[in-house]
């Protein structure tokens, strides 16, 4: 064997295992599913930033939207349950590989401080480029690890059962609305609903709902140190049974949506209705729907190989970077292709606060094109993930977790 083809076998993440900080070997699966899931991630907010009609109505209107765009934005739909369940597997791992509960919950403590701290600084000002808050996924998964953190003393199954409750129950508090409780009601916006905060931006993912889907991957993250055979018998059960109380309870209409499905005036329109499902916050049915489905292709992903296994274990393995790194990325990219097409890039600062400029400028392009300018993004993206991934490969630093 020639000495350039042993160096390429030891930095190819399909030939050396990859270890966590502890050591332990990281569990491909997961790895794979979280890569998979950034890449539709990218897709959205390539969505955001260069489709012509991104804000001209929701996508997932059935009244006004077509197949080719719900579908867009359906699948995306997959990326935020996965990514808040995968890191509450993620910190059951981190316990079964010897955390004492002292020192995961000191670790989940100061990581999901972190996590908010960037959420309202770097990730608010890439995807805005000018002051906003704008609390969206990584405050979610920061915030629900500073909740985690006082439970890492119980068992892992009450945490589970704790996340299905909450999974199930919070619908059920739907008709409570955060002006009911006065002064205290910006509070119970964090915790329930979407919510402006007035002056400075506003909650897209209400806390409590979000916290329930990572407890609820904690509870569930011994299933994934299961011998191969026995884990995806039992992934595949765990998968098909969501999939089964999302059909019978959405299918009656009885619970779990506050937007119930309707017949519409064309069989696929009807069928968007079915597959329409509420997501701020996240509702029962849109988390059966998202996480039966994610669970089941984390199936087929354990038996990909090559290239693609390679990019996917790229984003996989530094999902931080890669997030942060996506949305400067695409920003970027979209005012220099504003700039380049003779349109005022300044229609792209200050985009969350004011996206309206954008829509009478007539701005943006064909979903053709945004899946074009999603895959150069990918392209781009992929050659200073996979560099992150060997440094975190060879490189037992602390600060790396938070990274």
């Amino acid at each position: 064997m020639t000495t350039s083809t042993t160096t390429a076998m030891r930095t190819d993440p399909l030939t050396e295992p990859a270890l966590t900080r502890a050591g332990a070997a990281r569990l491909d699966v997961i790895d794979l599913l979280r890569g998979l899931v950034i890449i539709l991630m990218v897709l959205d907010h390539a969505r955001d930033y260069f489709h012509a009609e991104a804000f001209l109505y929701d996508p997932v209107d059935p009244a006004r939207s077509n197949l080719a765009v719900f579908g867009t934005r359906w699948i995306t739909h997959l990326c935020a349950p996965t990514f808040v369940f995968l890191s509450g597997v993620s910190a059951y791992l981190q316990r079964a590989n010897g955390k004492t509960p002292t020192s995961l919950s000191r670790f989940l403590l100061t990581r999901g401080l972190w996590l908010v701290f960037l959420e309202i600084t770097l990730v608010s000002l890439g995807f805005n480029f000018g002051p906003v808050l704008f609390m969206q996924v990584i405050w979610a998964i920061g915030a629900s690890m500073v909740l985690l953190a006082a439970l890492t003393w119980a068992p892992p199954a009450v945490v589970g059962a704790l996340g299905a409750v909450i999974i199930i129950g919070h619908p059920a508090l739907a008709g409570v609305d955060a002006a009911d409780f006065g002064s205290w009601g910006l509070l119970w916006g964090f915790m329930m609903e979407l919510t402006l905060i007035p002056g400075l931006g506003f909650v897209a993912y209400p806390l409590l709902p979000w916290a329930g889907v990572m407890f609820l991957g904690y509870g569930l993250g011994g299933l994934f140190l299961k011998a191969p055979q026995e884990r995806r018998r039992t992934v595949l059960f765990v998968a098909l049974g969501m999939l089964a109380a999302f059909a019978v309870l959405r299918g009656f209409n009885v619970y779990g949506d506050p937007v119930p499905w309707s017949i519409q005036a064309s069989p696929e329109r009807t069928a968007m209705s079915f597959m329409n499902l509420f997501k701020y916050p996240p509702s029962l049915l849109y988390v059966l729907a998202t996480l039966g489905v994610s669970l089941m292709l984390s199936l087929p992903l354990e038996h990909l190989k090559g290239l693609p296994a390679r990019v996917l274990l790229a984003f996989g393995r530094t999902p931080l970077f890669t997030y942060v790194l996506h949305i400067y990325v695409l920003h970027l990219g979209a005012l220099a292709i504003a700039a380049a097409t003779g349109f005022d890039p300044s229609i792209l600062i200050n985009f969350v606060v004011d996206p309206s400029r954008t829509v009478k400028a007539g701005w943006g392009f064909g979903l053709p094109m945004v899946y074009l300018l999603w895959a150069l993004t990918i392209a781009a993206l992929y050659p200073l993930s996979a560099w992150f991934a060997g440094v975190k490969r060879r490189r037992r630093d602390w600060w790396l977790s938070y990274l």
